[in-house]
């Protein structure tokens, strides 16, 4: 098979691989119907996490069940399948209690830019649609397997509730996301933090009730301005650095809550502050898994429309335009097809 393999920064290849064989009984092997690039993997690429050797990339997917192991019986060969980015099996402590993306026997994905892909704990995994979706519905299920579950993730670990304010900061896929989450579960302002115009548009499709284009401490000082000088009820923090998990805690007002899922590079939090403030603070890898049944019975109904952040469609082998295309902020996100 073909895939994308990372060797160091801004050098991704498209590489002839070994294909992936059913290594336990608790495996899956799928045939990626669509995969996409993730803005965590413009981390590597820019050079901000290391690369010790060369290795596959690829965390999102959904696709057709291949093969299954002797003991996954929740799926079968041939039906289309959505998965999480970080495996679970669903019945561990961790994973009844809501938290699949924490479990015992967890694994994060790493092989999906590629023709085939092997899962492990498909038991727990993968969740099949009730038919094969028409091809249309295909970008949002994809979004629903990483951007769509995390920025839900970041609405709810953020509190947001019928009737309040909310505030999104970052405005690529996860954020945008958090958009829908937010209007979804029934924010009345929703306040987005966008520098760019296409965003923009697209955020205010979502639901965006405001755009901020400031940033840092003045990026805080419009949202008190548009809050009567208190701050957001609820901050969706969904960048990773640390002016943007700083922006989020000073735009919360005390008692808000500020829900963080963009993977922290840099990032320190000075405990007195955040003592005095009054914030909640929540975060980490979304439970994906948690919210597949519904955020898939919501694509399918017409209720919500993720993969409208895909952008840019570009066939797999094209991958590395893909990254490019990213980085130099030329796409929000782009969806590669086998």
């Amino acid at each position: 098979m073909r895939g994308a393999v990372i060797y160091a920064p801004r050098d991704v290849r498209f590489e002839n691989l070994d294909d992936p064989k059913i290594l336990q009984p608790t495996d899956a092997v799928i045939r990626t119907a669509a995969t996409c690039v993730c803005g965590s993997d413009l981390w590597p690429y820019r050079g901000l996490e290391p690369i010790d050797e060369a290795h596959p990339m690829g965390h999102e997917y959904v696709g057709f069940v291949e093969e299954v192991g002797s003991e996954v019986t929740s799926v079968e060969p041939g039906q289309f399948v959505v998965g999480s980015f970080a495996t679970s099996d669903n019945t561990c402590a961790n994973c009844r209690n809501g938290w699949q993306s924490n479990c015992l026997n967890r694994e994060f994905m790493s092989t999906c830019q590629a023709d085939y892909v092997r899962i492990p704990q498909a038991q727990g995994t993968l969740v099949a649609t009730d038919e094969v979706p028409d091809e249309e519905f295909w970008p949002s299920l994809l979004a629903v397997s990483d951007v769509m579950g995390t920025g839900w993730y970041a609405a709810l670990a953020a509190e947001v509730k019928p009737g309040s304010t909310a505030v999104v900061v970052g405005d690529g896929a996860v954020g945008l996301c958090g958009v829908i989450a937010a209007k979804e579960l029934g924010a009345e302002r929703i306040i987005v933090m966008s520098r760019h115009e296409p965003r923009q548009r697209l955020a205010r499709e979502f639901g965006a009730t405001d755009i901020i284009t400031e940033r840092g401490e003045e990026g805080v000082a419009r949202v008190k301005d548009l809050t009567d000088g208190i701050g957001a009820d609820a901050v969706l923090e969904c960048v990773g650095t640390a002016q943007a998990m700083q922006q989020a805690l000073h735009a919360a007002r005390p008692g808000g809550n500020v829900g963080f899922v963009g993977v922290p590079h840099e990032v320190a939090i000075d405990g007195q502050e955040l003592f005095f403030s009054h914030v909640g603070l929540r975060g980490g890898p979304a439970p994906v898994r948690r919210y597949l049944p519904d955020l898939i019975e919501r694509v399918m109904t017409g209720r919500i429309d993720p993969g409208k952040v895909f952008d840019l469609v570009l066939p797999l082998e094209q991958v590395a335009e893909g990254y490019r295309a990213m980085d130099e902020r030329r796409a929000i996100k782009t969806l590669l097809k086998p």
